[in-house]
């Protein structure tokens, strides 16, 4: 059970403490998330494809591929990357409940609260090196050492959105859990 998962999730995926400020933004976030979850199976599907043609072109026909292999990597890289917000609008990333359930609520709140705040801080970190990257992938017009040679800004591009999207889910989440934590007696708009 991840740390999130104590309380009932919110209608239609979006906090009912969330800020009304952020309202327009949780919204955007869950429909875009939504979307990317979407791409991501259709990725998921079209990896799984390329990696069986792989193995029947090499074992049934005798004929091997040299671009099938970065084709699913660039495929799950951006299903993995793309679909975190998803996932931590759920809160179903993995956490650990045994200090959980030894703390007192209160204490136990303000733990959560520091674990969305260092996951925001870091996720943010994160997507802006993966923007570095990106950029300097871009201007360098760097490609994969294989033969095929795909250009190295389309995972990192899908890094650095799947990132940014990801830090601004747990920013949209942390905002809620402090205006919860702060005005604890207003109920959800």
């Amino acid at each position: 059970m991840s740390h999130g998962f104590e309380l009932k999730p919110a209608v239609a995926g979006i906090d009912p403490h969330t800020p009304a400020l952020l309202m327009p933004l949780a919204r955007l976030l869950h429909w875009v998330n939504h979307a990317m979850v979407v791409l991501g199976m259709l990725a998921l599907l079209v990896a799984s494809c390329v990696l069986t043609y792989s193995v029947v072109s090499r074992y049934v026909m005798q004929a091997s591929t040299d671009w099938q292999d970065e084709a699913a990597v660039f495929c799950l890289v951006g299903a993995t990357f793309l679909c975190g917000a998803f996932v931590q609008q759920l809160r179903g990333h993995v956490g650990i409940e045994a200090a959980a359930s030894l703390l007192p609520r209160a204490v136990n709140q303000l733990r959560l609260t520091l674990v969305d705040l260092l996951c925001t801080v870091f996720c943010a970190f994160f997507a802006w090196k993966s923007w570095a990257l990106f950029h300097e992938a871009w201007v360098e017009g760097q490609t994969t050492s294989s033969s095929w040679a795909p250009p190295l800004w389309i995972p990192y591009a899908l890094m650095a959105a799947g990132t940014s999207l990801l830090a601004l889910q747990l920013l949209v989440q942390l905002t809620a859990r402090l205006n919860k934590l702060f005005h604890p007696q207003r109920s959800a708009p």
